[in-house]
């Protein structure tokens, strides 16, 4: 069967905004950007809710999204972040990276509102319908507070634009309802599902441990979509611990930058309501990644 947004399958890397005195570091961003490219990812996702989107002022969410597209230039697809609870501004961030030359907007469900299945569809029809570029549904009732319901998916994928979901409900059984009941691409919202979300159909990851290690995430799921099963469930399980404490040890991105900071790839800067990792995280995360081989 052929998908929708096939060609954006593989792995993508959630990147991280990084802060110097509380304000954007764009020369660190570019750096970001290089070191993503060189590890061979298919593309990257800028000012999601990885890059700390909900604290960045609309100036800045547009220029990160601008010099990132600028700095790839077109070495790898670039799909930024451009959700909101508000359609009209997701629909103006759209608008501008579909301006900019962003390959394709990724769409958090509308947060803290809760609309209904009816309002979820409407949102993403608006946008879809108004801007000419292929949007990733992203799908998180952990953050958004509700789901999006596969029967809602089934139906927004029969709008043009729709192409893509970005799938972090966690329920394999939802997963597969949207893989069997549309022709979109569908990629695993967290690390730690990519290869049970692939073993039903699943084409990828948008990732956050990509951040360190993105060279491993590529191994992994080049092995997957290749039937290398032993090898892709011996990077998984490789993979597993050090994705468990990155997003488990506090809220994302918290524990992501505590380790960027700590190989000397990031100031660790966040901005409040984000606070850094308690004096004993710091030490299991550093003995996490010295498990790993990265310290």
């Amino acid at each position: 069967m052929s998908r929708k947004g096939s060609e954006f399958a593989g792995v993508w890397t959630a990147i991280v905004t990084p802060f110097k005195d509380g304000n954007v570091d764009y020369d660190r961003l570019k750096e970001q950007v290089e070191f993503q490219i060189a590890a061979g990812v298919t593309g990257l996702c800028p000012v999601g809710t990885t890059g700390e989107s909900p604290t960045l002022s609309h100036e800045e969410h547009e220029r990160v999204i601008s010099s990132v597209i600028e700095t790839a230039a077109g070495r790898v697809k670039i799909m930024p972040g451009t959700g909101s609870n508000s359609t009209a501004e997701a629909l103006r961030l759209t608008m501008w990276a579909a301006q900019e030359g962003a390959d394709a907007a990724l769409m958090v469900a509308p947060y803290y509102n809760k609309p209904t299945q009816n309002g979820f569809y409407e949102h993403f029809k608006a946008v879809a319908e108004a801007v000419d570029v292929p949007i990733c549904v992203y799908n998180i009732p952990g953050r958004a507070a509700k789901n999006i319901e596969p029967c809602t998916i089934a139906k927004l994928a029969e709008l043009k634009n729709i192409a893509l979901v970005k799938d972090a409900t966690g329920s394999m059984d939802q997963t597969s309802q949207v893989l069997e009941r549309t022709d979109l691409t569908v990629l695993s919202g967290d690390d730690s599902m990519t290869i049970p979300m692939m073993s039903v159909g699943g084409e990828g990851v948008i990732s956050v441990v990509g951040n360190i290690v993105p060279q491993d995430l590529v191994a992994m799921v080049k092995a997957m979509a290749a039937g290398n099963l032993a090898e892709a469930q011996e990077r998984h399980f490789k993979l597993f611990g050090l994705c468990r404490e990155l997003l488990g040890l506090s809220t994302n991105p918290i524990p992501i930058k505590a380790a960027m900071k700590m190989l000397g790839r990031d100031t660790g800067e966040l901005r409040l309501p984000m606070t850094n990792l308690e004096a004993s995280e710091e030490t299991q995360l550093r003995a996490t990644l010295t498990k790993y081989g990265q310290l």
